[in-house]
């Protein structure tokens, strides 16, 4: 080791150039996302049956899929909501099972009782991760353009021209209407000719076909013969013979009326209160989120100029601004840290070729790290670069201990060659460089216990801490010599200083009057302990950290059985509420449909609302007053708020709302009467806002039941029966037309069937074989029944569940008034239980795995410390010491009204790593000095020689922080919590090791 760095000066020179350089193109070559790209284990499976009624899709459908998916090997949860003709299952699976695997196991399962589902059931499973929801929307809007054309020109052009863009998985088109060809039957001249609506399907069935008739070979080629009897243009399919009555061929125009309308949608699609066509952008799995951003505005600026005139389209929610956003202000979080720290180290150090040592040092460690990211595949994400932001502090802590030691030696041996002085500090460090590095790197690890949504996230980012902190080890024990070495002058002879006067390390009175006042430190000591017995039961707790995204999804839903009209009525009045917004920048509506992968009624939908980047007010506070609008002006609304990211991470877990209450029980009507009874007593609950009982209506229901006997007696097949009813309400789609490359659909319909209603279904006939018609009347009878509830269930039982959102409470808080609130009001008949799920729920799970972790990494420093000393009585001391610096975490959060999450509790646990670090330098520095002076000056003396460098770390890593506490910028408020906790802990810090530490040793050594 003694001649090492000189010897090998050149070629570590040459290693940390090669780090400087490949940290920079690692840099440009990892991909940008906002969050790691994780699959979450869930799988979603939903089943549509043609608008069955409730109680038969459960009984036909939803316990068959059940049964099935049960089956699955690592099922951890079952879950499913069943409404008027679907049903949506979501299997939650264990942490750790393969999704890919699981989801074939699904499919597999399902495939199995496919034969036992009632006939036309289409089935879709869907494993569930953030690739599934779009990235970027752009609406498609138009004066002079129909909706069909509209839709015509997104499928046909929009559609293939953006997905050449890199890394997309899928353009959606949302919304517009498609060209049909309705062929408007006559009933009169139906009944003249004896003409069934059956032979027009019939007839239209076995002409509009293309098929091979084989090859023919003759004269050295080879001919394929096709017979075409394909529909071709509206002429073609007016002139379809349908039958011959005696000498007379019956063309289709004999009898009905062709012509070309749109498609009735149930969906009606709004973009800044225009009706247009949604253009949603799926990207791949593992594309760089911020190129396709990139690459899609250009090409949106190229299609531009394809479009047909006085057609525009515009973006409505681009999440690559927020992404970029957030991680340029991390980013500049960590550059702005990193500066303030190296100023720190210029005030005390006075040198600036040490400041300099470790300004040079630091880009290298970084540049380290993400090299070691970019190979085993990680992106640039918020919790890579806030673990790198929130790491920060402790790699400079590495540097700032090393460099004031050299330093220190150099100030102690003025005489000496700079190599010897180098050489005798690190070897003098070494051990307890390494025991400190360790004690970090160790806390880390129990994180592979945390499972769910955080631990998937929090995992990527203590990975990267862990990746972090080894870099910083191996550069500042090898490469920040090298750098002293370079930026010292002649470094192998003797200091220019040699006859300066030797600059002792100045003792400090105050440590050997605390240490002989031990009662001092033993009343703190008993302070914190009090602090943490006071303060803990008050702190606020939450979930994950909250971010301000700038954008809100408003979910709704109008009265059950509310038209399609009625409800786009209702919404044109918000839309006029919106507007009047000053912070509202752009919205979409989407009316019957959502985004993501749902069921979803007629009378619900959701809003996509854009806020202007630079406002007054932030996102919560828009939401209240957009929520106060709604509630004067609609009251009828049910209304559910959110944000983009939220919700996505809500629709990925469990649920989508923080609060959320299961009533588990057999009758369906007793869980209604209960949801309503729990929801009411929620919504008085103070802090709950968009309270919801779960009871989802569907609109009452026309029974046309037949009799079957006269239906016989008629020679009418049920099949045909529901035929005719369809065509007279709806149509029936009778086959496809080849209109100029395109498929058109024939729909065959009833004269004014946009306008049937209840009272028409009593006067209209139907068809018998011979082509004469009777009153439906005589052959089924017709009631209106009372729409039903949808029926929610978890692992094979039915359950009511209410939900709410958060208004300026906490999670912790309002969960605990909730549930006595609950368990006093609400008398349960027997076999019936509450449970309380939610983020709640995954808050609970988390915080018992993070106890798990701080009891695990806390011991694991015990260990470390205990093979370092040997010796149980400092490593129980050390541990003591590291374990009451949370108090200082548990008052700052307490003092900025900050929850304790998952990310202040993971600063918790590194609060323990940190000062157990520190407390290591001390103890090292006393065993020396207990070689020659007796224990009170030995602690004096070790006091006072860490006292410079334990004052550069601590002040360094809370400047380094303080950007990240602050909040400053978008998604900097993702690691504030753990910021402000380290910080905390720093600060109470600094008393326990230069004051109680030194106590308990003299108490302990004497």
């Amino acid at each position: 080791m003694k001649n090492f760095f000189l010897s090998h000066k050149n070629p570590i020179l040459a290693v940390l150039i090669i780090v400087l350089l490949g940290g920079a193109y690692s840099f440009l070559q990892l991909k940008t996302s906002l969050f790691p790209e994780i699959t979450f284990p869930k799988i979603k499976v939903i089943a549509e049956a043609e608008l069955q009624p409730v109680d038969k899709m459960v009984l036909t459908v939803t316990r068959p899929l059940e049964n099935a998916v049960k089956q699955v090997p690592d099922l951890q949860l079952v879950r499913s909501t069943t409404s008027r003709g679907s049903c949506e299952l979501s299997a939650y699976m264990n942490p750790g099972a393969d999704i890919d695997l699981s989801q074939q196991r699904i499919e597999a399962q399902i495939a199995k009782i496919s034969g036992f589902l009632p006939p036309g059931v289409n089935i879709s499973v869907e494993k569930m991760n953030p690739s599934i929801l779009p990235v970027s929307g752009y609406s498609l809007e138009s004066h002079s353009k129909s909706p069909a054309e509209l839709k015509r020109i997104a499928d046909y052009t929009v559609k293939p021209f953006l997905s050449q863009v890199n890394g997309v998985s899928e353009i959606r088109v949302i919304g517009g209407k498609t060209k049909e060809f309705w062929v408007e039957l006559d009933p009169q001249k139906m009944q003249t000719l004896s003409i069934s609506p059956d032979e027009v399907s019939t007839a239209l069935g076995q002409t509009n076909f293309i098929k091979s008739n084989g090859y023919l070979s003759q004269s050295h080629f080879l001919y394929l013969s096709v017979t075409d009897a394909t529909v071709k243009s509206k002429t073609d399919l007016e002139n379809l013979v349908l039958a011959r009555k005696g000498n007379r061929m019956v063309q289709l125009k004999d009898i009905s009326n062709v012509k070309i309308q749109e498609s009735v949608e149930y969906t009606r699609i709004n973009a800044n209160g225009k009706d247009g066509v949604l253009i949603a952008v799926i990207k791949q799995p593992n594309a760089n989120l911020v190129d396709l951003s990139a690459q899609m505005v250009d090409k949106v600026k190229q299609l531009k100029s394809m479009l047909p005139a006085g057609v525009s389209i515009k973006p409505y929610y681009v999440q690559a601004d927020f992404v970029n956003e957030s991680v340029k202000s991390v980013r500049d979080s960590l550059w702005v840290g990193l500066a303030l720290a190296i100023v720190v180290a210029i005030v005390f150090l006075r040198s600036l070729k040490a400041s300099a040592t470790i300004l040079v040092t630091i880009p290298i460690t970084l540049c380290l790290t993400i090299i070691v990211l970019y190979f085993i595949g990680y992106s640039l994400n918020i919790m890579t670069l806030g673990a790198i932001a929130a790491a920060i502090g402790l790699i400079i802590d590495d540097a700032i201990v090393v460099v004031e030691q050299i330093h220190r030696t150099h100030e102690e041996h003025p005489e000496e060659p700079t190599v010897n002085l180098l050489i005798r500090a690190i070897n003098y460090l070494f051990p307890a460089m390494l025991g400190s590095s360790i004690s970090t790197i160790v806390i880390f690890i129990p994180f592979v216990l945390m499972t769910g949504v955080a631990g998937s996230y929090f995992q990527v980012m203590t990975n990267t801490m862990i990746i972090a902190l080894v870099c910083s080890f191996f550069v500042t024990w090898i490469g920040l010599p090298v750098v002293y070495l370079l930026l010292t002058k002649n470094s192998g002879k003797h200091s220019l200083r040699a006859k300066t006067k030797v600059q002792e390390v100045k003792s400090q009175g105050w440590v050997r009057y605390f240490i002989q006042r031990s009662w001092i430190s033993f009343a703190f000591l008993a302070l914190l302990v009090l602090s943490v017995v006071l303060v803990f039961p008050n702190l606020q707790t939450g979930f994950l950290p909250e971010m301000d995204e700038g954008s809100i999804v408003l979910d709704y839903a109008s009265p059950p059985g509310t038209s399609l009209e009625e409800t786009d009525r209702m919404l044109k009045e918000v839309e006029k509420k919106l507007v009047k917004i000053p912070e509202v920048q752009a919205y979409s509506r989407r009316t019957g449909t959502q985004m993501g992968f749902f069921i979803t009624e007629p009378n619900t939908g959701d809003y996509l609302i854009q806020l202007k980047p630079s406002r007054t007010k932030t996102t919560e506070e828009v939401i209240s007053e957009i929520r106060s609008q709604i509630e004067s002006s609609q009251p009828a609304l049910v209304i559910d708020f959110g944000q983009v990211i939220g919700d996505m991470l809500g629709d990925l877990m469990s649920s989508t709302q923080p609060i959320e209450v299961k009533v588990f029980g057999n009758d369906q009507a007793t869980l209604q009467a209960l949801s309503k009874k729990v929801a009411a007593i929620v919504s008085k609950v103070n802090g709950t806002a968009d309270v919801f009982d779960g009871i989802v209506l569907s609109g009452p229901t026309v029974n046309i039941q037949p009799n079957f006997n006269l239906l016989a007696q008629y020679g009418i097949t049920p099949v045909s029966f529901q035929t005719q009813v369809q065509t007279a309400m709806q149509g029936n789609l009778i086959g496809d037309l080849y209109d100029k490359q395109l498929l058109s659909p024939i729909r065959m319909v009833y004269p004014n069937s946009r306008s049937f209603g209840i009272q028409d279904i009593g006067r209209m006939k139907l068809f018998l074989p011979n082509g004469t018609a009777i009153p439906i009347q005589q052959l089924a009878k017709v009631d209106i029944q009372a729409g039903s509830a949808e029926v929610q269930r978890e692992n094979l039982q039915s359950i009511g569940v209410i939900t709410a959102r958060l208004d300026n409470r906490d999670l912790g808080s309002a969960m605990k008034d909730i549930q006595t609130a609950v368990s006093s009001k609400v008398n349960l008949p027997s076999g019936y239980h509450i449970e309380y799920g939610g983020a709640y729920k995954e808050q609970q799970q988390s915080f018992a795995e993070l106890l798990t972790i701080l009891i695990a990494s806390s011991l694991l420093v015990f260990s470390v410390i205990l093979f370092l000393f040997k010796d149980f009585k400092i490593a129980f001391l050390i541990l003591v010491i590291a374990v009451l610096g949370i108090s200082g975490s548990y008052l700052a959060l307490f003092i900025t009204h900050t929850p304790l999450n998952v990310g202040s509790y993971t600063g918790l646990i590194m609060i323990v790593g940190i000062i157990g670090e520190n407390a290591i330098f001390t103890f090292l520095q006393f065993k020396e000095s207990l070689h020659e002076k007796n224990v009170d000056d030995a602690i004096t003396y070790a006091i006072s020689t860490r006292l410079r460098p334990k004052l550069m770390t601590a002040l360094g890593a809370i400047i380094a922080l303080m950007p990240l506490a602050l909040g400053i910028g978008a998604g900097a408020q993702l690691h504030q919590p753990l910021a402000i906790a380290v910080i905390g802990g720093f600060i109470v810090g600094l008393p326990l090791l230069l004051i109680a530490l030194p106590s308990l040793i003299r108490k302990f050594y004497r």
